[in-house]
């Protein structure tokens, strides 16, 4: 197993995993990507956080996020993708926070719901996904998809 959050996942039915690349949207973004994950409860979530220290203390995450500092080209890239290789449900559903072109074969193949969050997606992305700007709609539309996904 993966320890604690492991245990923790198999007590409830859904868990969405949420990736952050914090250094590829911009600090209003990121804040409502955060305040619409903190409304849902924390055993629901396990969000993966990667970016450079600036942009990680510019925004007060969910308390049970993992939040890795990775600076440098491509660091919060493979921060993020070793995290979805160690604990996504495959069939579960899964946000990106990124519009990273470099993410879209990680879309594409994923077998459950995927959700962006992103001001600027590349095309292959979506193409793969449902995208959602919260600079443009606000975060009740992530708040919406994530009850959708956890009823």
């Amino acid at each position: 197993t993966d320890g604690p959050r492991s245990a923790a996942r198999e007590d409830v039915a859904v868990t969405v995993l949420v990736l952050v690349d914090a250094e590829n949207l911009a600090l209003g973004r990121l804040r409502l990507v955060a305040d619409a994950l903190s409304g849902v409860p924390e055993e629901q979530l396990h969000v993966v956080v990667a970016g450079s220290a600036r942009s990680l203390e510019a925004t007060d995450w969910p308390t049970q996020a993992e939040v890795v500092e990775a600076a440098g080209w491509q660091r919060a890239d493979v921060v993020l993708a070793e995290a979805y290789e160690k604990y996504a449900d495959r069939e579960g559903p899964l946000v990106l926070v990124t519009g990273d072109g470099d993410f879209s074969l990680l879309a594409s193949r994923h077998g459950g719901q995927v959700l962006v969050i992103s001001g600027a997606p590349s095309s292959r992305l979506r193409d793969k996904a449902k995208v959602i700007d919260p600079a443009m709609v606000g975060g009740e539309p992530i708040k919406a998809w994530l009850r959708a996904v956890l009823d």
